[in-house]
């Protein structure tokens, strides 16, 4: 990516950086009791610099995934082989020298770091490959790359993802629940052919699961150019009508191995005829644009939120200050009642979060139950179908089928109940947070009304989501069986016999799998519970809070102070009637980008 196309990126948050330096800087005259609302502001300010866009890389098996992430980075980075990589999934992120991290599933890592390229991507080829890694015996559970690239140092975190229709059968289901929290995936076709029934099946799947989908018809330089038209015809009738898609989906016609070629040549040319300037263009004007525009307006609006707070307790000082005591004593008691009901709320509202955390453990529970049952029927039925074929070896196809089907299963039923208890605990507790919004904005119109003050609205919502993990989760599915080798005696048995005896040890293995798989699931998804409630009860106490030391707290400190007639109140008036002008022509440039 071009030196320029990268300061484009940047100048989208120039204006909003420098609003920031100058709110910072404006906090050095002010003490330490503002100390909350400076970090608050300090805090939008690195969201802003530090928000990354994600973005997936999808694709069958030799579509050229490896080669186009190569290209994009201009560099060839990540190992391409004749033999498909392993189920791991690959995280390229900014970092001013290459460096590679590697974490195991026994939670520890192993790292490398240096200058030399091809030293890198042989390193991590004893990680992501089948021959370096085979079946990832190295029990590998992500990798992250970090390298000195424009496009990653322009926010885009690109993720490598397990090729679909490869390795393992529960890699699709791995990929499908990550999605969504990616913010773009590029999916790679290629000529040869141009979509298998794989690809159409997932697809499928991943339509309602990413924002934006872009697709790469790739190795375009093998084909002459009517044979690219009329396959990319066919690509984007056969995407409408099988996958569903409403609008004309984007297609970029792409080389990848020239557009590598290109950067390494520094090569406006071969970048040309790759395809590299359409999506490159695509890239940094529409996705990241879009996400920055969002990022912006939504920090702006924070920001504003912020900054208001701030005026308010401002206001609440100087008039605190100047106002006579008798009137200042007879309005904080007024006050003081207004605060004991917000904090007697607070307390009813503790104890019903107790309720609905009792609630959907007992939901949980409940599906947990149902889990166990679908997944004997499940697995049973795999059994059966086995049982009913008459092969050979019996026990050790039956073992391999379910050692197959376990990851499969459970990973979709992950992400089936992650979701639905995202949406159930933010339904459950939407009602708590708005009524914490009503005491919050109670508490400050009751004081803009005794100290007369001016009051403003929140503009931004804080809406209530679950927390995600940014990365790949890998999950311990438990897959292993312990048939034992059949004894000569059990060899001479009647078939009928030798059945009974297999279905009883098979029930047996099967339950003891099933129950340990839901609880892996069960428990997981209860910590996620248990967090979530104790991470929200706190962050509403924090707010509530905050809001009574922004108001309350305030008064009572500048009564404190007029009291033991402390010097120099008369130029702290003054330095008060600056910060309140300072802080109000500032909150006005936020609000115009929010």
């Amino acid at each position: 990516m071009s030196e320029y196309k990268e300061l484009t990126l940047k100048e989208e948050k120039k204006d909003l950086s420098s609003l920031f330096e100058e709110t910072l800087g404006t906090f050095e005259h002010l003490g330490s009791e503002f100390e909350d609302e400076r970090k608050a502001i300090s805090g939008l300010k690195e969201r802003l610099l530090n928000e990354r866009f994600h973005l997936a890389v999808l694709g069958q098996f030799k579509r050229g995934k490896s080669t186009f992430i190569n290209a994009l980075l201009g560099e060839e980075v990540l190992p391409t082989a004749v033999l498909p990589l392993t189920a791991i999934p690959t995280f390229l992120l900014y970092g001013p020298k290459p460096r590679v991290h590697i974490l195991f599933e026994e939670e520890k890592e192993e790292e490398w770091e240096g200058e030399d390229r091809e030293e890198l991507t042989n390193f991590l080829a004893q990680f992501v490959t089948e021959a370096g890694n085979p079946e990832n015996r190295k029990r590998v559970s992500q990798v992250e790359v970090f390298y000195p690239s424009s496009l990653l140092r322009a926010g885009v975190v690109l993720i490598d993802t397990p090729g679909i229709g490869s390795t393992f059968r529960h890699n699709t289901e791995v990929t499908l629940g990550f999605l969504p929290q990616c913010d773009a995936a590029f999916f790679l076709l290629s000529a040869d052919p141009p979509i298998t029934e794989v690809e159409v099946e997932f697809l499928r799947a991943v339509r309602s699961k990413v924002a934006h989908l872009i697709f790469i018809f790739n190795k375009v330089d093998y084909l002459q150019e009517n044979e690219m038209v009329a396959l990319l015809a066919f690509l984007k009738k056969t995407l409408q009508k099988e996958i569903g898609m409403d609008t004309e989906p984007l297609i970029f016609p792409f080389s990848a191995r020239l557009a590598l070629e290109g950067q390494k040549r520094n090569d406006p040319t071969l970048l040309h005829r790759s395809g590299m300037d359409g999506v490159s263009k695509y890239l940094f004007t529409f996705l990241a644009h879009e996400k920055n525009r969002t990022l912006q307006f939504a920090i702006a609006r924070k920001t504003v939120d912020v900054l208001e707070s701030l005026i308010m307790h401002l206001e609440l000082l100087l008039r605190s200050l100047e106002m006579p005591l008798v009137d200042l004593d007879e309005r904080l008691q007024v006050f003081a009642e207004k605060i004991q009901e917000a904090q007697r709320e607070r307390i009813q509202i503790g104890d019903l979060l107790q309720g609905e955390r009792k609630r959907m453990v007992a939901l949980l529970e409940e599906q947990a139950e149902t889990l166990r049952q679908r997944a004997r029927t499940h697995l049973l039925e795999i059994v059966a179908t086995h049982l009913n074929s008459r092969t050979d070896n019996l026990e050790a196809k039956i073992q391999d089928a379910l050692a197959e089907a376990i990851p499969t299963f459970f990973e979709h039923e992950l992400t089936e109940m992650a979701h639905a208890f995202e949406e159930k605990v933010t339904e459950v507790l939407g009602p708590y947070q708005r009524r914490v919004d009503e005491l919050i904005e109670a508490i400050r119109r009751k004081a803009s009304e005794l100290f007369d003050i001016p009051y403003y609205a929140p503009k931004s919502s804080e809406a209530f989501t679950m927390e995600k993990r940014p990365y790949w989760v890998t999950h311990k599915w438990y897959t292993h069986f312990s048939f034992l080798p059949e004894g000569m005696l059990s060899v001479f048995l009647p078939a009928g016999v030798r059945r009974g005896k297999l279905m009883k040890q098979v029930n047996e293995e099967i339950e003891e799998l099933v129950v340990s798989n839901v609880e892996n699931l069960r428990w997981a998804t209860l910590q996620n519970l248990d967090q979530t409630f104790r991470q929200f009860h706190a962050a509403l106490d924090e707010r509530l809070e905050k809001t009574i030391a922004a108001t309350h707290g305030a008064i009572e400190k500048a009564r404190l102070r007029r009291i033991e007639q402390k010097e120099n109140i008369a130029e702290e008036v003054t330095h008060l009637h600056s910060a309140i002008k300072a802080f109000t022509e500032l909150r006005t440039e936020f609000a115009t980008l929010g």
